[in-house]
């Protein structure tokens, strides 16, 4: 047994205050869940404490919640891995979890001097809890980007589940449905495996940094939905979902690439990789989306592929003015997008972050040819192994190794 000590973040609305600190000292075998310190800090000393958990087994998905900043499952993070991050972030940074991200801020100078002295902690507004100097608190918080009910439980029904309905969540079948069940063979199906295994606990809507700027995103557990039924060979609407998530501008272009829902993913689903998934197979509908996501996509990768190096200012003009004949004659929505563009070319000329050639289509600087004759390779290659394996599937390296010559399971996109 150990002692640890957890600082959460609670909020009790009946109280009419704002959200506080407060700091539960536990003892617990280092192999037990940071959920089962809740517990038991519910269980000893506050009873009001209220989190949300069911089946403790990493199945159910209710118990989401941050840990030391990070979105994840209580009761599949041990404890004694938990303490281990929090002296680490503590170590680097200078501050606690806590101090460095929540929303309520550090604590003031003076009620830290205040509590070092007493040893004591006093539970109420504004207040943190102090460790002892060896060990840092394991700080625990509410999932992001949701309401706040009480505590560590937040209201998933008004972001999480609305959004999950919106993308249609079910089978649209062809035709009139059979006697019995619908018969798909299990290749077709691996693809949508993956999205298949999500558990519905909204870390990753919690992590999602482009729902933290644009809370009308979709959001990464909505869009892995829709893919577990665009990638079903069973389902007749796969164009329509396509047309409907390409042309929403809170839809699959409104993701940034930040792989923070993968990393928080506890059942290894990357919603991310669904998103992209979704994008691929909306670009090869030849879908024109409102935000340009598919014509900035085909720019980027034309632009490396001419330079070997990002040209903004290029990427710029190739989004929205493709090609010779773009430029030559853009279209209006050309010309209107490159307008609206311009505040974010002029802005970094102003600060001084780039020089007037770099700001210039074409002019900025490529590789040197041996070096772009390596980037031409890569793409070469991309071109002649059309493939994506399903991690979910074929297992991480190292991770369940297939017995000697038994091929990884491969999944063919296109």
């Amino acid at each position: 047994m150990a002692e640890y000590t957890i600082k959460v973040r609670r909020f009790q609305p009946e109280s009419g205050e704002g959200p506080y600190w407060e700091q539960f000292n536990v003892d617990l075998d280092p192999s037990l869940s940071v959920l089962d310190g809740l517990l038991q800090a519910k269980d000893k000393e506050d009873g009001s404490l209220a989190v949300r958990c069911s089946c403790r087994a990493a199945i159910c998905g209710s118990c989401g919640m941050k840990i030391n900043g990070q979105s994840g499952l209580g009761c599949k993070t041990q404890i004694g891995e938990a303490q281990e991050q929090a002296n680490k972030m503590k170590a680097a940074t200078g501050v606690t979890a806590a101090e460095a991200s929540s929303p309520i801020g550090a604590q003031a100078p003076e009620a830290q001097d205040a509590v070092r002295a007493t040893g004591q902690v006093e539970a109420g507004p504004g207040t943190t809890a102090v460790t002892t100097a060896n060990e840092a608190p394991i700080v625990i918080e509410p999932m992001g980007n949701m309401p706040v009910i009480k505590d560590l439980i937040t209201d998933m029904e008004s972001t999480h589940w609305t959004k999950i309905r919106r993308v249609t969540p079910w089978l649209l079948p062809h035709g009139e449905p059979p006697e019995r069940e619908y018969i798909v063979d299990p290749e077709s199906m691996i693809d949508i495996t993956q999205s298949m295994a999500c558990i519905q606990c909204g870390a990753c809507v919690s992590s999602c940094l482009s729902m933290e700027a644009d809370p009308g995103f979709i959001g990464p557990a909505a869009l892995a939905k829709a893919y577990r039924f665009v990638g079903d060979p069973r389902d007749a609407e796969t164009e329509e979902r396509l047309h409907d998530l390409a042309e929403d501008p809170h839809g699959i272009y409104d993701c940034t690439h930040c792989f923070s829902c993968i990393d928080a993913c506890p059942k290894g689903v990357a919603p991310m990789d669904q998103i992209m998934r979704l994008r691929r197979r909306a670009g090869e509908e030849g879908i024109e989306d409102p935000n340009a996501g598919h014509a900035h996509e085909v720019a980027f990768v034309k632009v490396i592929e001419k330079k070997g190096l990002l040209d903004e200012a290029l990427l710029v003009q190739e989004s929205y003015a493709p090609g010779v004949k773009g430029k030559l004659k853009p279209s209006k929505r050309g010309l209107i997008e490159t307008i609206k563009s311009l505040p974010t070319i002029l802005r970094p000329l102003r600060k001084r972050k780039v020089k007037l050639r770099q700001a210039i289509p074409g002019l900025h600087h490529g590789l040197p040819k041996d070096e772009m004759n390596d980037v031409r390779s890569i793409y070469e290659h991309a071109e002649e192994h059309n493939e994506e394996l399903n991690l979910y599937i074929r297992g991480e390296e190292g991770e369940d190794a297939l017995p000697d010559g038994e091929a990884a399971e491969e999944v063919t996109n296109g």
